[in-house]
């Protein structure tokens, strides 16, 4: 007599995902269950490091987590789920190569799907801006940036040099904040070696539309990163919003306008909303996927059998009593910790067992700020400075996932600390056979006449003796 091993689909890569996947290498037994990863990218991105790729100070592959690399017993599919009949539970699945989809039937299904960067009807916006999501928006903001100066270099001070050397963050939040203050020390950095530019023909400008910025800290430690970038020569606008941005100009709502060559979008993130709307399983009012306490999709009245969801794409209650709206907030703290407790849960469903409830208390909030400088909040203990950035890099050193990209990203530190952070742009590489057309489309120089003389032969004078 055979028996049917149980198919485990996980929707998504990102943290929760990666850690559900690498939980349940570890709790399963070798033919206990087949688990399946799909995702459209090979590697889950650290994102509390971006801001440091974007500002020189990591490599982006040492902030990603390649998922053929380290989840060892799990088939991982590239491609993306587009539509799930949970009634059915099949899942529809869109691969990356080729238009051809498929359907991947399972008896538990997982959806961490995480977030993508929330935009608004906003002119401009679409066509301009770069999100920090994924790892290559990071690179991305850093090559834009370093060229900049660049082609600033060799012009005049006027308009056009100024607009190369404007740089606008859109939102205010951690990851706004974050990056705003690293680009601004890594510009600083770059001075030293443009002779040309100085300090003052640089412009930093944070557009944030409440009244003031990262709401996750105290009112207090707000203040100081403030007053800590008017010193670095970076304005903050608040109770401000964009209303457009074409053709490079930022035109706030203020009347202001800002030509730039470089907008920044970090103004919150929103559930993925092809796999939430592509999908049969419930759906609350801001477009997360309805989730229990014990992360099965569901209401306390009524549970989803086969179903679990994590992370961003999921309304988790938070039972601690510190999420906003009676939810945990979308980020990289409750994702990694509701991963791991769902392979749990997972596996205790598996074996007849109960599942365990959710409960998290934010440990507090750590900021970046640049080299030697950052700011951290838990409770009523704040920190700013130098002891601060010690506590967002220690804090992130740890938590990056696996012992192998943790020396990866501290040889980083290190190397930057004795050789200074590299400074060369690679913006190239996004077109890379510009080059190689621009000379395969030269004419060639015509090849002489088949009946025209042979040029004479030069006859070697005679060296004379010394």
């Amino acid at each position: 007599m055979t028996t049917t091993v149980p198919k485990i689909l996980i929707v998504g890569g990102g943290y929760a995902g990666f850690y559900t996947a690498w939980k349940l290498e570890k709790l399963l037994g070798r033919n206990e269950a087949e688990v399946t990863l799909v995702d459209p990218l090979p590697y889950m991105t650290y994102q509390p490091f971006l801001p440091e790729v974007a500002a020189g100070e990591i490599e982006p592959r040492h902030v990603v987590v390649g998922l053929r690399r380290h989840l060892k017993r799990t088939t991982v599919i590239a491609g993306k789920v587009t539509g799930i009949s949970h009634a059915t539970k099949t899942a529809t699945i869109t691969p990356i190569a080729g238009d051809e989809t498929f359907e991947q039937a399972y008896d538990q299904i997982v959806v961490t799907a995480g977030a993508v960067s929330r935009t608004f009807p906003i002119p401009g916006i679409a066509d301009n801006a770069i999100g920090l999501k994924t790892i290559e928006e990071a690179v991305a903001i850093r090559d834009r940036l370093t060229s900049n100066f660049d082609k600033a270099s060799v012009l005049p001070a006027g308009p056009e040099r100024d607009r190369l050397l404007t740089v606008v963050v859109v939102g205010g939040g951690f990851a706004g904040i974050e990056v705003f203050a690293e680009l601004r020390a890594y510009a600083s950095s770059l001075l030293k070696q443009y002779p040309t530019l100085t300090f003052d023909d640089t412009h930093f400008h944070l557009i944030e539309a409440m009244g003031r910025i990262m709401p996750e800290v105290s009112q207090k430690t707000s203040e100081w990163v403030l007053a800590d970038l008017a010193k670095k020569g970076a304005f903050v606008h608040l109770d401000t919003q964009v209303k457009g941005a074409v053709d490079g100009v930022v035109e706030l709502s203020t009347g202001e306008q800002l030509p730039t060559d470089l907008i920044i979008w970090t103004a919150g993130v929103m559930a993925n909303p092809t796999v939430v709307r592509g999908s049969d399983l419930p759906v609350e009012e801001r477009g997360r996927i309805r989730t229990r306490p014990d992360l099965r999709v569901g209401t306390d009245e009524e549970i989803v059998e086969g179903a679990w969801a994590a992370g961003d794409v999921s309304a988790v209650p938070d039972l601690s009593g510190g999420g906003v709206g009676g939810f945990c907030v979308p980020n990289a703290q409750h994702a990694v910790r509701q991963g791991k407790l769902m392979a749990k849960n997972l596996v205790a469903v598996l074996r007849g067992e109960e599942p365990k409830q959710y409960f998290h208390k934010n440990l507090g909030a750590v900021a970046g700020l640049g080299l030697y400088n950052g700011a951290f909040q838990s409770g009523k203990i704040a920190l700013t400075g130098f002891i601060a950035w010690l506590a967002h890099r220690g804090y992130h050193g740890l938590a990056m996932p696996t012992f192998e990209r943790k020396f990866r990203v501290i040889g980083d530190w290190i190397q930057n600390f004795v050789h200074g952070r590299e400074v060369v742009s690679l913006e190239a590489v996004q077109k890379p056979r510009a080059a190689f057309e621009e000379f395969a489309a030269r004419p060639r120089p015509a090849a002489p006449a088949a009946d025209a003389p042979a040029p004479a032969e030069k006859k070697a004078e005679p060296v004379a003796a010394k």
